[in-house]
This record gives C-alpha cells, sequence and structure tokens, in this order.
C-alpha cells in the first residue's frame, strides 16, 4: 500500500511559498497490532499550522522537516489489526496531509452518529466550532444581551461564533473582508464592518457607527488593526478571548503592539488567549447543545472547498490571502 504525503524540507521566512511543500510517496509498513490504516476523504488546513512551520515549540511541537505533515483528517478504516475499529468504519484523526494514513488506534476516533455530511466534523462539529464555543461561553462567559464582537467573522471560528452570539439577543457585529462576507453576515443578522483599505483609526470609527454603547465581548481571530480599534470600543468590564492573530503569523520580526493598550486598564477588560485542546474536555457539551441545529439546518455553516491531494498546499496559502469563506477543506 501507498501513501502520498506533502513534507517540507526547510523553515519559511514570512510567507511561505508553494515551492515549500513536496508531495512525497513511500509504501506503508506491514500494520502492526492496534493500528488502523485510513484512506482519507478531507482534509483539513488551518492557520495554527504556520506556525508549526517554524521549527520552534509553543503550544504545540513543531512539524518535522522530511516527515510527513499533520493536520486534523477524516476518512474510512480500510484495514485494521485494532479491536475497536474495523473495515468500513468512518472514522477522524491528525493524520492529515496525505491519502493513506495508518496510525495507532489511540490516535483515531470514530465519527459521532450525527445527520450532517461527515466533513462537518473538521469544521463545525469540530475544532473551529468548538473554538467558537470554548471561546465565546468559557473563555469570554458570554451573558445573554451581550454585545459582541468578532474579528474573521466569515471564516471557519468567526463565522460560528456570530451565530452563537447572535442567539444570546445582543447586538452582534462582524469585521471582514470582501463583499460577499459582508453579504453574507447581514444576511445572518449580523452588523457587518469592513476592515480592507482602512487602518485603526477609520475601523474603530465604524464599529462606533456600528455599536455606539461599545462591546461587552470581543473574539480576537486577527490582531493588529483590529485589536486597536476593538479596545477603543469595549464598555467597562469587558472580556476578550484571544483564539488567534493571523495578521502577525507570517511577520519576521516582533511587531509593536497596540498603542492604546491602557484601555484595558480604563474599561476594566479581561483579556485572555486560549487554545481548544486545553478545553477539550466541553467537546461532548458543545455538540450535545450544538449538533442537534447543524443538522436541522437552523446554523448556515460556510466551507470552501480545494478537489485533489495536491491543492492542499495551495488551500493552506489561501488561509492568509483571505481566500476562505468558512472552513478551508481539501476533498480527496
Amino acid at each position: 500500500m501507498q501513501s502520498r504525503y506533502f513534507t517540507i524540507h526547510d523553515h519559511p521566512q514570512g510567507m511561505p511559498k508553494r515551492d515549500l511543500f513536496k508531495l512525497e510517496e513511500r509504501e506503508l509498513p506491514e500494520l502492526q497490532d492496534g493500528e488502523v490504516r485510513i484512506r482519507n476523504s478531507w482534509l483539513s488546513v488551518d492557520p495554527y499550522m504556520r506556525g508549526r512551520m517554524d521549527g520552534v515549540t509553543t503550544y504545540i511541537d513543531p512539524f518535522e522537516l522530511g516527515k510527513p505533515l499533520e493536520g486534523a483528517a477524516v476518512g474510512e478504516v480500510i484495514e485494521s489489526r485494532n479491536s475497536r475499529f474495523k473495515e468500513g468504519d468512518k472514522v477522524r484523526h491528525m493524520g492529515g496531509w496525505r491519502d493513506v494514513a495508518q496510525l495507532p488506534g489511540d490516535q483515531v476516533e470514530a465519527l459521532p452518529e450525527f445527520d450532517v455530511p461527515e466533513q462537518a466534523y473538521l469544521g463545525v462539529l469540530g475544532m473551529p466550532g468548538t473554538t467558537a464555543w470554548v471561546g465565546l461561553n468559557i473563555i469570554a462567559e458570554m451573558k445573554d444581551g451581550d454585545n459582541v464582537l468578532v474579528s474573521a467573522a466569515s471564516g471557519a471560528v468567526g463565522s460560528l461564533a456570530v451565530q452563537l452570539a447572535k442567539a444570546k439577543g445582543g447586538t452582534v457585529v462582524g469585521i471582514a473582508g470582501d463583499q460577499k462576507k459582508l453579504d453574507w453576515l447581514e444576511s445572518q443578522g449580523i452588523k457587518a464592518v469592513s476592515y480592507k483599505g482602512k487602518g485603526a483609526k477609520q475601523l474603530s470609527e465604524d464599529l462606533k457607527a456600528a455599536c455606539p454603547e461599545g462591546f461587552d465581548v470581543y473574539f480576537e481571530n486577527v490582531g493588529g488593526d483590529c485589536l486597536e480599534a476593538a479596545l477603543n470600543n469595549l464598555r467597562v468590564g469587558a472580556r476578550i478571548a484571544v483564539c488567534g492573530m493571523i495578521s502577525r503569523y507570517n511577520d519576521q520580526t516582533p511587531s509593536a503592539g497596540p498603542g492604546n493598550l491602557a484601555m484595558i486598564l480604563i474599561r476594566r477588560a479581561r483579556m485572555q488567549g486560549f487554545i481548544v485542546f486545553d478545553h477539550w474536555e466541553h467537546h461532548g457539551d458543545f455538540l450535545k447543545e450544538f449538533a442537534s441545529r447543524v443538522a436541522s439546518g437552523e446554523i448556515d455553516y460556510q466551507e470552501t472547498v480545494e478537489e485533489g491531494l495536491e491543492q492542499t498546499p495551495d488551500a493552506f496559502l489561501k488561509l492568509f490571502e483571505g481566500g476562505n469563506q468558512g472552513k478551508m477543506l481539501v476533498k480527496l
């Protein structure tokens, strides 16, 4: 059995180039006791993967040069020497960036049995959905009637965060880029504000116009001008859940922090970063609350799909160009 997979052989400086990624092939070893072999059907690419390419341990180990890259994937078991799995089982695991994965069974989980497409477990009912739920409910302690601001509000996490926040009844504002994304936010009853061609000052004024009374919760995905503008529009006692800062992921030198950081003091605000894997015990709670709403069509989740294993690096790079609406996926 052959497996095709992507590797990198160098650490990128700044925005990665397409030729950083090499498609390689190897014969898989004989299946050992406890292992399963999986033919992947869907792959996930996510912004956090950029940090793993730098060769530095952060909250997760870096990718190893010359070794298969990793990421979330769903697929079908095609061979098993593990009593928990049989041929034909649909599963989720971290053996992505490849067409066939061979893994110990303790690194594989069966897909829950909700009436949703299997790729939903990489997006709306996977890490992005759980991230939105944890960030708002556990980190920001969102309450009924809170005014909520979300940056990258049409992305995999942000598009779910705005819908969760809207259900709480307060004013919800989403920051996004192109007109298609802004239109989608408006269709969900979200006040949409564009960041394109604006600095922090203009963006701050636009947020003020969208929600004059200010925000109780800010769900941060971007950093930079978005963070500075948000700080200018906090209410007293506001909570900021820092999920990501994608505007900084390709910076080659440290960037200056927002010049108005004192607003955290003035507004007596709390700002907390979080990694969803530290809170994965809440994934079951999230599914109980959220899965039926997804299955019924109540949640309008978005997907951007690239087809073919060869397109995986292109799908990943598009994340940093605003090339996705909702979850970016690769269909094999």
